[in-house]
């Protein structure tokens, strides 16, 4: 008995369903289980660079709960102002002593990558660059210091606020120079998209997060 070779046009109509199968694996990875990013801005520094990129775990978020330290994507409020005029930052660049824990609302479809660093009911204040939580300074070895930038009112907002229950604080790594929720406050954790738990580019900055 001789194997037949199979017709050309069955030989393309698997090719495509392979294909498409394969497209389809990749985008419900994307879509469900991990989703590729790109650092477009310096915020992140010293610990992700700019044009750096992250694999983000979305699988997690629905069976644990944010963890304090931890590196996330999400959406950023519409505004990048405080819903309060008397907090954060105003219209013509002047800091109040207070950093921005008033929600807004209305969600951004921009992503950013922050760290965590307010849990809902912790209070928190800022001294040059490092957060205070309930009393204690976070372990911040992995922060760009705000000493001798010149950022005074980037980094000191000393009157201490509590993080509403349900929202979460997020800053980048590079205190003086990140636009966070020091500047348009909390976001809820349903505008979080995933945990950053790895980098695989470039080559030489592969690694767990």
């Amino acid at each position: 008995m001789t194997n037949r070779p199979k017709p050309l046009a069955r030989s393309l109509a698997e090719l495509v369903v392979i294909v498409i199968v394969a497209l389809g694996l990749a985008v419900a990875i994307q879509a469900f289980l991990v989703k590729p990013y790109e650092i477009p801005s310096s915020s992140m520094l010293p610990t992700l660079d700019i044009n750096q990129r992250i694999l983000v775990d979305r699988v997690g978020m629905h069976f644990s709960s944010p963890r304090l330290g931890d590196i996330y994507v999400f959406h950023p409020p519409a505004s990048e102002t405080c819903a309060s005029v008397r907090q954060g930052q105003n219209g013509v660049g002047q800091f109040s002593p207070e950093a921005c824990d008033t929600p807004q609302t209305q969600e951004s479809g921009q992503t950013y990558v922050k760290r965590l660093v307010g849990l809902p009911g912790d209070r928190l204040s800022i001294v040059d660059g490092h957060v205070i939580r309930d009393g204690h300074s976070e372990p911040d070895a992995y922060i760009t210091t705000c000493s001798g930038a010149g950022a005074a009112g980037e980094c000191n907002f000393p009157r201490t606020f509590t993080v509403p229950p349900g929202d979460y604080y997020m800053m980048g790594d590079n205190r003086p120079d990140s636009l966070d929720s020091r500047y348009w406050g909390p976001i809820p954790r349903a505008w979080l998209i995933g945990e950053a738990f790895a980098t695989y580019w470039p080559p030489d900055r592969i690694g767990s997060l």
